[in-house]
């Protein structure tokens, strides 16, 4: 488990209220985000896989179920455990074969944590996105979370979009691809950035 010491995290702050009014207000409003952690393992990105595209409370409960069925949720676990049980849980076909494509991508070596930990941010994603059932989002939100990088941006989230909507006071999201394109003026600190809409968000809902 990775994340930015305090003095990291109070120097990205302020060089993003700098380059945006709208997160200057967040950071006025929050003070330093509280970064999201969890630990750089399998069944992170597992479960990052399994809540995509589907409600948090359909995730939690498939989640629990793979776990009760599943204690030990690790590459050569699932490899090894029988599909259909696997499947009984609530997984998609697709998705029960992304993890499967992970677990041989961690099992091979082709996917190591600790030289993700260490490798600059874009090859460290390209490295994931190399792997079937490893999307954009999915690869930032675990570099962010499980890993600390400061630059991963999770895309696409409707969160983080809306936080933006509110605080600037528009009448209308950004397209994801505009708010996309809008976060580059955040580089090197995009992730700060997404933690402190994070926050903001969570602060007024």
């Amino acid at each position: 488990m990775t994340a930015p010491t305090a003095e990291q995290l109070h120097q990205a702050c302020e060089a993003l209220s700098i380059q945006d009014p709208i997160l200057a207000r967040a950071f006025a409003e929050t003070g330093l985000p509280r970064w999201r952690t969890t630990e750089p393992t399998y069944a992170a990105l597992a479960r990052i896989v399994v809540y995509q595209l589907i409600s948090t409370k359909a995730a939690d409960a498939i989640w629990a179920r793979f776990q009760a069925m599943l204690p030990d949720v690790t590459a050569p676990a699932v490899l090894a455990a029988d599909r259909e049980i696997m499947r009984s849980c609530g997984l998609s076909r697709p998705k029960l074969e992304h993890l499967l494509a992970i677990a041989q991508a961690v099992q091979s070596g082709a996917v190591n944590f600790n030289a993700l930990a260490g490798s600059p941010h874009e090859d460290a994603r390209q490295t994931l996105l190399d792997v079937r059932g490893i999307g954009p989002w999915t690869a930032d939100t675990f570099l962010m979370t499980a890993l600390g990088h400061m630059d991963a941006f999770p895309h696409g989230d409707v969160g983080l979009i809306e936080a933006y909507r509110r605080l600037s006071g528009a009448e209308d999201r950004l397209p994801s691809k505009q708010f996309s394109k809008h976060a580059e003026h955040w580089r090197p600190h995009r992730a700060v950035a997404a933690h402190l809409l994070y926050d903001w968000y969570n602060a007024h809902r």
